[in-house]
């Protein structure tokens, strides 16, 4: 029971609150489909061609997710200087902390190993891999939860 004690222990120092999360990409629809949604909003269509009309709108709109265009991602504007990131370069996936954009190269520190600085161009990197170390909300409720659940149990166990 004890050795279970000290798992339970040692296991809540060894997790974090902090996740690598990637970036929403943003979609940019079409522009004939912004035009046939201006038309369709004025009236311009009759009502003998109104079922027509919906069931085209149907079709459209069930079509809208694949002909989506996805906004490439600059690199340059993704990493931010002294935020952690998860990247990945040529296949190889680095922890680091961003220090300086000097030009098209990369200048940054592994988290683990500040000493050791990678430079890496910006064609190297993998922009849709691209993860920025944030405090995650509910991993942090979840801990909460369990060491207050925890400490109601030692509380019993003591009484009892």
């Amino acid at each position: 029971m004890q050795k279970y004690l000290y798992l339970i222990i040692v296991s809540f120092f060894l997790t974090s609150c902090y996740t690598y999360q990637r970036k929403k990409q943003v979609s940019v629809p079409p522009a004939n489909q912004q035009e046939s949604k201006k038309s369709a909003a004025n009236g311009n269509i009759p009502s003998v061609q109104g079922n027509v009309a919906t069931e085209n709108k149907v079709k459209k709109s069930q079509q809208k997710v694949d002909e989506l265009e996805f906004v490439p991602i600059n690199v340059q504007n993704a990493l931010q200087p002294t935020k952690n990131y998860k990247i990945k370069v040529d296949g190889r996936a680095y922890k680091v902390i961003v220090d300086k954009w000097e030009g098209d190269t990369l200048v940054a520190h592994q988290v683990r190993q500040p000493a050791k600085i990678l430079r890496v161009h910006k064609t190297q990197i993998n922009a849709e891999s691209i993860a920025e170390k944030r405090f995650s909300k509910p991993l942090s409720d979840i801990i909460t939860v369990l060491v207050y659940a925890g400490i109601g149990v030692g509380i019993y166990m003591l009484l009892r």
